[in-house]
């Protein structure tokens, strides 16, 4: 299975990539999953979230840190061990798999580690030079600050189509 990992900032335009790329591999079975789902589960589980306010979560890793929520809730790698439990099943059903918002550089080196033919991508909003202390905090701790772990970079203060062409480039 191909799998394609697509990293960065919220509206940073990861879900847009997503569409480009499934539509560059329309003939080819093509699965969706998200991390931020798993983080999703996570604030529902643990910490009694309602749903209704979207950036609580993010808030969440942000705020606590990710050590914190592996050590002290003793719950490591909780996202990475289902999400590659959920590839290894259905990739019995699917060619390919996008997985838009990787969260952590953990996250993206254990999927390299586990399956062949990963690519990763990051990409960088021209605002993400205006991140808050906690934000910088929180991207220098989960890694995503490390340019050098991913296989393409894109700098997204472009074109819609420049993002598409981008697309075909990888593909």
């Amino acid at each position: 299975m191909k799998i394609f990992i697509i990293g960065g900032k919220a509206r940073s335009g990861k879900t847009t990539l997503k569409n480009f790329l499934k539509e560059e591999l329309k003939d080819k079975k093509v699965l969706e999953l998200m991390f931020a789902k798993y983080i999703k589960d996570y604030a529902k589980n643990y910490f009694n979230w309602d749903g209704k306010e979207e950036t609580k979560p993010r808030e969440l890793l942000q705020t606590l840190g990710t050590d914190i929520i592996r050590v002290k809730l003793n719950k490591p790698f909780f996202m990475i061990n289902r999400v590659i439990e959920d590839i290894e099943i259905l990739s019995i059903f699917f060619d390919i798999a996008i997985i838009d918002d990787a969260r952590t550089i953990e996250e993206i080196e254990s999927i390299k580690n586990k399956f062949e033919n990963v690519t990763s991508i990051k990409l960088i909003r021209e605002v993400e030079n205006n991140l808050t202390e906690t934000e910088k905090k929180h991207h220098t701790e989960i890694g995503l600050d490390n340019y050098n772990n991913f296989d393409y970079i894109f700098k997204n203060n472009k074109s819609l189509e420049d993002l598409k062409n981008f697309a075909k480039e990888i593909i």
